[in-house]
């Protein structure tokens, strides 16, 4: 299985596979600094909610042993670098839940002691992380059709800690042996489903095209998808789902359409101390995103470009949330907060 994030042997280290430079090369980075870890977040190497999570607990974990020896300068150097990975990317909320295990973790008078420790609980998150992957596309498969599923982004093992959200489900129902075709939207202005998504499911020697993000409206119309699925970054207790940039699109496309919508997140990813899409903050990238492509400058010198990362779309248009710990049905997630198991 793909895992890509992870620690080096001695754990004085991240290995990173470098998702920018994906599909044309697989390109592993080693990174033992606080700036190296938190800019690869930023610069989106890794990207997608629960490996954002992941790589902030292993990275916190390698770097600890950068931190003076002595207890006082060890909690500063700690609280310092959960502040600058904090402020990397907003809107994933696993980002959250990582600095807050690794704030759990005792402190200790033996900076060794406290580097284990600090260890110890990064791996059993990335852990628990593979583990909600996998049970809830355990959950998942039974609910997808043969035919042809759409997807949005990447919600793969690149975007977790291996096996995948969205991608998990058709992973283990292709396994399951229901006769799927995926049709990836490329996901722009960075291509996630072109270059991740496809690269992804071709390895896996699952059946994949990639369409242009305004496609899949006139294959809806066609009959051509017979349901769609997508990952989250994070979602609020009444099911509202922020998602990268266009799920919105496609999920309004469904409902018009009256194909299954399914979101796909491990509970981590649900905020529970949010009722509504609108309290979720949303991250603004840099416009040379939509003006570049290909280091090519795509739109005129002077022209403006607005570039949100994420998009929400309200609970009503979402068919069902797939967690590990069951699939939650439309009507029956109006508050996630007392959900005990899915139906």
């Amino acid at each position: 299985m793909l895992q890509p994030v992870r620690l080096a042997d001695d754990g004085r280290a991240l290995r990173l596979l470098d998702q920018r430079a994906l599909p044309a090369r697989e390109l592993w980075l080693l990174l033992e600094d606080l700036e190296s870890i938190a800019r690869a977040i930023e610069d989106l190497a890794v990207r997608g909610a629960p490996a954002i999570g992941c790589t902030v607990a292993l990275g916190l974990a390698a770097i600890s042993h950068r931190f003076p020896d002595d207890p006082a300068g060890f909690a500063a150097a700690f609280t310092h670098a959960c502040d600058r990975l904090a402020r990397t990317r907003p809107t994933a909320v696993n980002l959250f839940h990582a600095l807050a295990a690794m704030r759990a973790v005792p402190t200790s008078l033996d900076p060794h002691v406290h580097r284990q420790q600090l260890r110890g609980a990064a791996e059993a998150y990335v852990d628990a992380e593979l583990d909600a992957c996998l049970r809830l596309a355990a959950h998942g498969a039974p609910l997808l059709p043969a035919g042809t599923i759409l997807t949005h982004c990447n919600t793969g093992a690149l975007a977790t800690a291996g096996w995948g959200t969205a991608l998990g489900v058709i992973r283990s129902a292709h396994a399951a042996g229901t006769r799927i075709r995926v049709l990836a939207d490329e996901t722009r202005p960075v291509l996630q489903g072109a270059r991740l998504t496809a690269w992804e499911l071709q390895r896996d020697g699952i059946p994949v095209e990639v369409i242009a993000d305004n496609m899949a409206g006139a294959l809806m119309a066609r009959g051509e998808i017979q349901a769609a699925i997508v990952g989250a970054d994070r979602i609020t207790r009444r099911g509202d789902v922020a998602n990268k940039i266009g799920t919105y699109t496609v999920a309004v496309l469904c409902h018009h359409h009256t194909i299954p919508f399914y979101v796909a997140a491990p509970w981590s990813t649900i905020d529970l101390k949010l009722v509504s899409g609108a309290e979720i903050p949303i991250e603004s990238r840099h416009p040379d995103e939509v003006h570049h492509h290909g280091g090519v400058r795509m739109t005129p010198a002077g022209v403006d470009a607005r570039n949100p990362a994420f998009d929400v779309t309200p609970a009503e248009l979402v068919t069902a949330i797939i967690t590990e710990r069951g699939v939650f049905h439309r009507g029956t997630f109006t508050d996630l907060a007392t959900a005990v198991g899915g139906v």
